[in-house]
């Protein structure tokens, strides 16, 4: 049986750009670790000593507005714990058939309710990733586990995916700031003239989606009366390499496991 659901979900990830894991991978206690971790790192508080990398949202900023903190991982040793769990590394691999996955990147995403009347500021504009990861060759196999610790309904805001849109090659029409969430979905749409079929990712606590790097995706606001947390687990197989195979901007920390763990296969493979 799990032998099916691994070629089921390959194919899903190969024909629709993602695959939606509706069941837990992170145990409970890891996730409820990885929350408390969450919400220290938001009030400054970080119990490796070290800080995150510099990020648009920082400690006492607006509340009210989508809070995305880079690499909070070298910050919170419960973080790490949940960024780097083996059932996540393991279930990577089985959807993209590497033989080695290593977490290079790391965002923390906390997208509080909406309040009535409140104007936007907590959308995730529609967007490809790799349109922020030129520090990678192109044909570097470069993929992201959103995996969330709260309960991801509906109403809340989740990550919506194109279904078959990492077929339509890199875009200049992508913009993760953007808070015209439906008007930027009518640009790319009419750009690509392509049919447009959005999934969102409704997920449970510990559990995660996977997409490709080309994989269009957004999300609106959050009307649920709680906040929406999740981590976005930027990894990689073996079948990537920084340009020119220099370590700056987004590849600097790939070669410090402390930073950026291979959680699944030989670290070896890396270089």
């Amino acid at each position: 049986m799990r032998v099916e659901e691994t070629v089921r979900e390959r194919r899903l990830y190969q024909e629709d750009g993602f695959v939606v894991c509706p069941e837990p991978l992170i145990p409970r206690d890891v996730v409820e670790r990885a929350t408390a971790g969450m919400d220290a790192v938001r009030a400054g508080e970080y119990d490796t000593g070290t800080p995150p990398r510099p990020s648009r949202w920082n400690p006492g900023d607006d509340p009210n507005v989508l809070c995305k903190i880079e690499k909070p991982q070298i910050a919170s040793r419960a973080i790490m714990e949940l960024v780097s769990h083996p059932a996540l590394g393991e279930k990577a691999a089985e959807i993209s058939g590497a033989k080695a996955v290593q977490v290079w990147w790391v965002q923390l995403l906390y997208k509080p309710p909406s309040l009535p009347g409140q104007q936007a500021g907590t959308n995730i504009g529609w967007h490809q990733d790799y349109n922020y990861w030129g520090a990678w060759e192109e044909d570097s196999e470069l993929f992201t586990a959103w995996v969330a610790l709260s309960d991801v309904t509906p109403a809340s805001g989740p990550m919506n995916f194109v279904a078959g849109s990492h077929r339509w090659g890199l875009s200049t029409e992508s913009d993760f700031q953007s808070q015209a969430y439906d008007s930027l979905r009518e640009r790319i749409r009419n750009a690509h003239g392509q049919e447009w079929r959005e999934v969102p990712a409704i997920l449970p606590p510990g559990g995660a989606s996977f997409h490709h790097k080309l994989t269009f995706h957004g999300s609106g606001p959050n009307h649920s009366g709680g906040p929406r947390r999740s981590f976005a687990v930027h990894m990689r197989t073996e079948k990537s390499r920084p340009k020119e195979d220099l370590r700056q901007g987004l590849t600097a920390f790939i070669d410090d496991p402390s930073y950026c763990p291979v959680i699944y296969g030989d670290p070896t493979v890396f270089g």
